[in-house]
């Protein structure tokens, strides 16, 4: 299927090219870039028979509309959007045939922030700094380092499977989505204190945290702040972070401090006292006292957060973490032993 076009008749609020990111180039000042939900969009790759880290699409908000001009296979995760094809509605977490001219339409998250729409042989852009994803910070990576613009034709590689269950003629399936993923709150074992302060207007994600290496310089106030409140993410939030809203947090000595590393879900406070969550677009290195660092389990229940809404975090130990990551594995692995028992299945 190599040379197969899609056409962007509508590129709604953000829609980029994105990979699992580059890794190893942090030494040298590259940000990660890539998928802000990661897990995501690994399913979705799994669902066309694309390797994981193929490039896709990172949808968010909508509404987009896109046009396929050759037969392929294609698959949604991430948010719950009202999706069509034709005017026919489907299903996320699914395994969809196209056929040539048919028009994908996602009007509009129903809860959430972001989704992924893999397609066989994924999205066949350069792949720079080894990487296909699209640095916006930077401008450089996936389509031409920017977002898409309506008029856009993305190229489409050679699908990499030749197993019939992902042809373009071949039945529709799918995996069911991690259980978390339906609900915005979910309970940990220890559950935090009531909402202090304003209530969100919007819904609230909870992400556990570990404390950061500057966690002992802010006040007994302000710990206690960070851990019961419940912070509003801002309008002025994109890919590099998420910058909160909420009581002031305060150091007990306000000494400057040398640039440090910072890595995605880094929570920082700068003078002003409102944290910012960094993404994975977000800078390298940073000066700003580290008050906690969202684990990478949660890393993409952060990215469906949604502007308006509201974070809560979640304190969880180092042994925590590991388990809650061992967990997402299990799940990855699961979906990964599925799509394999059907393949052996449909070799018989």
């Amino acid at each position: 299927m190599t040379g197969a076009l899609i056409d962007v008749l509508k590129a709604g609020a953000l829609t980029s090219v994105q990979d699992l990111g580059r890794h190893g180039y942090r030494h040298l000042g590259v940000a990660l870039a890539g998928a802000l939900d990661p897990l995501s969009f690994e399913i979705a790759n799994r669902l066309v028979g694309n390797p994981p880290d193929a490039a896709g699409l990172e949808i968010t908000m909508g509404p987009v509309s896109l046009r396929f001009n050759q037969p392929s296979r294609i698959a949604i995760t991430g948010t719950d959007f009202n999706t069509s094809l034709d005017q026919r509605s489907v299903s996320s977490w699914w395994s969809l045939p196209v056929q040539a001219g048919q028009i994908l339409t996602l009007r509009g998250a129903r809860r959430g922030m972001r989704a992924y729409l893999a397609v066989a042989g994924g999205i066949d852009v350069p792949s720079l700094v080894g990487s296909r994803s699209t640095d916006l910070k930077a401008c450089f990576g996936g389509f031409d380092g920017r977002a898409l613009r309506d008029g856009d034709r993305l190229p489409v590689g050679a699908a990499k499977s030749a197993d019939p269950m992902f042809a373009p003629e071949a039945s529709t399936f799918g995996v069911k989505a991690p259980a978390w993923s339906r609900f915005i709150e979910f309970d940990y074992p220890r559950q935090p204190p009531q909402y202090v302060g304003t209530r969100p207007v919007g819904p609230t994600v909870a992400v556990r945290v570990l404390r950061g290496r500057e966690y002992p310089q802010f006040t007994d106030t302000s710990q206690e702040s960070f851990w019961t409140h419940h912070w509003n993410i801002t309008p002025n939030s994109n890919r590099v972070g998420y910058r909160l809203s909420g009581p002031q947090l305060e150091r007990e000595a306000t000494h400057d401090l040398p640039s440090h590393a910072v890595l995605p879900g880094t929570i920082q406070v700068p003078p002003s006292g409102q944290p910012i969550v960094l993404l994975a677009d977000a800078q390298t290195t940073g000066g700003y006292p580290k008050i906690g660092m969202v684990i990478t389990a949660d890393l993409w229940r952060l990215a469906q957060a949604r502007l308006g809404g509201a974070l809560r975090f979640v304190e969880c130990t180092q042994d925590e973490a590991r388990e809650a990551l061992r967990a997402t594995q299990r799940y990855l692995t699961q979906v990964a032993a599925a799509l394999e028992m059907k393949q052996q299945r449909g070799k018989q």
